[in-house]
């Protein structure tokens, strides 16, 4: 697989040469491959809003590269319109950014500043639309008769319309209730099985990014502290714990049995994985004497 994303000493400084200069993220090198399901960690004023605002070209580096599909995002600052295509970036509360009449026409905003064409932009907001489960009565609806839920599930699929190589989503289901957050996960995971795109999970919970991601990126105090797999990063649960990070309930549990002696894997972050070991563990009985 080829780095659709790439960071090569990438660093960024709020207000440099000025008194108050603060570095939010420091010396970052990482690649994410193409189609990959990742997980963004880090405690508040660790820099990862600071590194996501860098994937689509809000931010400029101060120093170092970002690369999107192997080319330099800054190597002509001219082209920057095409990255930010590229990447799509789901903000925080982005029902906040709804604004158009109707939620058809919101959804269309996007491909129509693409210079597309009237069935192209048509063609796009249908499909984006599936597979955010927004049917054709809501498209007619205006964005503000709409639930929470409803909102943000709009606000996704706008930036799916434009079928971005990267969608970047920044706490997607903050502030919804326990099924609307289900419902917005399950249908950006949905997404990421159905068309190969490769999704970029910002979140606190880390029962979400335990669920949802494949590999995990931890940021602590401005630099990358970890990338690997879920399952290796969990395993570190007692190194999260130290930087501030929550981490699974299970997980907890498990680190819990251990301290009582019990000899189970420290790696045990999902509920199915955790049944699995459980059943494993009691057919080794010398585990629990």
């Amino acid at each position: 697989m080829a780095a659709i994303i790439q960071a090569e000493h990438l660093t960024h400084i709020y207000g440099q040469g000025m008194p108050d200069a603060s570095k939010a993220i420091d010396d970052i090198n990482f690649e994410i491959q193409e189609g990959e399901f990742v997980g963004l960690i880090g405690s508040t004023g660790s820099g990862k809003s600071t590194l996501i605002n860098h994937f689509n070209g809000i931010l400029k580096p101060t120093s170092g590269k970002l690369y999107v599909d192997g080319q330099d995002m800054w190597a002509n600052p001219k082209d920057i319109r095409k990255f930010r295509f590229m990447v799509g970036l789901v903000f925080q509360y982005p029902e906040y950014q709804l604004f158009e009449e109707t939620v058809e026409k919101d959804i269309a905003y996007g491909p129509i500043n693409m210079g597309l064409s009237e069935s192209e932009v048509a063609q796009r907001v249908k499909q984006a639309a599936q597979l955010c489960e927004i049917d054709q009565e809501m498209l007619q609806k205006s964005p503000f008769e709409l639930s929470g839920g409803q909102k943000r599930r709009v606000a996704i699929a706008g930036v799916i319309a434009m079928q971005p190589r990267v969608l970047v989503l920044d706490e997607p289901a903050a502030g919804l209730d326990p099924e609307g957050r289900d419902n917005i996960l399950s249908q950006i995971k949905a997404y990421h099985k159905q068309t190969g795109t490769t999704v970029i999970l910002v979140s606190h919970s880390m029962e979400d990014i335990a669920k949802y991601a494949d590999k995990v990126i931890v940021m602590n105090q401005s630099k990358l502290a970890m990338y690997d797999t879920t399952e290796k990063i969990f395993a570190r649960a007692d190194e999260l714990l130290q930087m501030g990070l929550s981490v699974p309930q299970v997980t907890k549990i498990f680190l819990k049995l251990r301290e009582m002696g019990v000899d189970l894997p420290a790696d045990v972050y999902t509920i199915p994985y955790a049944v699995k070991t459980i059943l494993a563990a009691v057919g080794k009985k010398e585990v629990w004497e």
